[in-house]
């Protein structure tokens, strides 16, 4: 690759925007720069919620043209969602989105169908009511879905695009639910005992695979390769996490919090699966043992029923808000799709007894406080089942600016926090890039040594007993 550095494209879609950065590689120096942000706004037709995905496509070439010239491109996405494709290779219709509620009910009448035993023994994964193989069956008989020829993941869709091969990265396969982990394989048993064709799924490859080079007919400069990543946002977000040895729980916090520890082998006893812990494929063949917590969705969507986006003032009032006045399970099916989330909240601490947030930095307090001890619940939870004692808790993603939230989860962890790199998605997504072009070398802890040696890292130590935490988990019924 030569002497200087290399240029990397990493295209990273999130569930509320897009963007297109630039990693900088070099013995001894990475960084970062944002070429181009896009919105991701679903659009609701006659009733049901999509993704624009074309919109989407079209932001990343403009984001790739604006970058430059590059070695090469990695793409990562939010999990099970897909497009279908006509045996011509033309898209059939506009994904449907994770929250749309088309999936409603569906996930217990396959579980009773299949077992649960059976699905969590094969699949590793939690029940989430939109999980890819619930939208399947949910989509049973419907024009599109019998026309389809192949269906792609939201990444693997983009990669087609660009270059015209067709394939499924493990690490967001793994996130369908129509995934053998031990195998490695599709499974296609449960595919055919569902009613699934199992034609639709296309063969499998490992991140670090290169996938083709751009088409020409793109115009991209450089004709750059496209290289499978983490394409599940946090298989290369936890690449990102600065750990050092194997004694750490991660939370990637954006939208969701994905809360768990990293394991070479997945935990699939029943009290995992009663636990609602789930094992995806990482990267190196690693186990991501995580619970999906409801993340900073319930603040985002209570700004956007405001009307504000000045977050700073709102977080600094409600730090100076009362700890737990109010507090409420940020699982809660009814938080789930979008609308007025401060009138549901409300109503939430309504149903079980406790006191209505009064002001808007009281309803931030509230989710904030919520999520700590959701935080505070998994990491627990992932120690015990998994048989893994951590030391520190690392913050990734968005979730690392908010200075309340991290202290506020050191304090319920009862452990220090580790916050940064904000953009360890789209670091881990250049790091695997850039191994696999020989620019780096080394296991995950040679690419996790890279960032601790080129990114902030800001610690949060635990300041608060942990008898108050206890108390306030035990008035949303959880116990230690």
């Amino acid at each position: 690759m030569g002497s200087g550095p290399v240029h990397l494209a990493a295209v990273d879609l999130g569930a509320s925007s897009g963007r297109v950065m630039v990693g900088r590689v070099e013995p001894g120096r990475l960084e970062l720069a944002e070429a181009h942000r896009f919105r991701n706004d679903p659009v609701r037709v006659a009733g049901t919620l999509h993704w624009d995905v074309l919109a989407l496509y079209r932001g990343v070439l403009d984001g790739l043209r604006a970058a430059g010239p590059v070695a090469s491109i990695g793409v990562d996405t939010w999990a099970v969602d897909y497009g279908l494709l006509d045996a011509t290779g033309a898209l059939l219709g506009n994904p449907v989105h994770y929250r749309d509620g088309r999936t409603e009910g569906v996930g217990e009448r396959v579980a009773k169908q299949l077992g649960q035993e059976r699905l969590y023994d094969t699949t590793g994964l939690q029940h989430l009511p939109f999980n890819t193989l619930y939208q399947l069956v949910a989509a049973a008989g419907t024009p599109q879905l019998d026309l389809a020829h192949r269906l792609l993941l939201i990444p693997d869709l983009i990669a087609y695009w660009l270059t015209g091969e067709i394939g499924a990265e493990v690490t967001n396969a793994s996130t369908t639910q129509l995934y053998d982990l031990r195998r490695r394989a599709w499974a296609t048993d449960l595919m055919v005992d569902a009613g699934i064709r199992t034609e639709l799924f296309p063969p499998l490859r490992e991140p670090g695979t290169r996938i083709g080079p751009v088409l020409p007919a793109l115009g991209l400069p450089g004709e750059p390769a496209v290289v499978a990543v983490g394409s599940h946002d946090t298989a290369s977000a936890v690449v990102g996490v600065p750990a050092a040895g194997e004694h750490f729980a991660y939370i990637s916090c954006g939208t969701w919090s994905l809360v768990g520890v990293e394991l070479a082998s997945p935990v699939l006893s029943a009290a995992s699966r009663q636990a609602n812990f789930t094992n995806e494929s990482g990267v190196d063949g690693t186990i991501r043992y995580l619970r999906n917590v409801m993340g900073l969705w319930p603040l985002q969507e209570s700004l956007r029923s405001w009307g504000t986006t000045d977050l700073p003032v709102l977080l600094r009032e409600a730090a100076r808000q009362p700890a737990f006045r109010s507090v409420v399970d940020p699982d809660d099916p009814a938080f789930l799709p979008p609308g007025d989330m401060p009138a549901r909240i409300a109503e939430a601490c309504r149903r079980t007894g406790e006191p209505v947030p009064a002001s808007p930095a009281a309803t931030v307090r509230c989710i904030l406080d919520s999520l700590a001890l959701a935080h505070r619940r998994a990491v627990g939870q992932a120690q015990l089942l998994a048989g893994r004692h951590v030391d520190a808790v690392h913050v990734v993603g968005g979730g690392a600016r908010n200075d309340l939230l991290c202290q506020l989860t050191a304090d319920a962890c009862g452990l220090p926090v580790l916050a940064g790199p904000v953009e360890a998605t789209a670091l881990g997504n250049v790091l695997v890039q850039a191994r696999a072009l020989g620019v780096v070398g080394g296991d995950l802890a040679a690419l996790r040594a890279v960032l601790r040696d080129t990114q902030q890292i800001v610690r949060y130590e635990p300041r608060a007993t942990q008898a108050a935490w206890r108390a306030a988990a035990r008035r949303l019924g959880w116990e230690d």
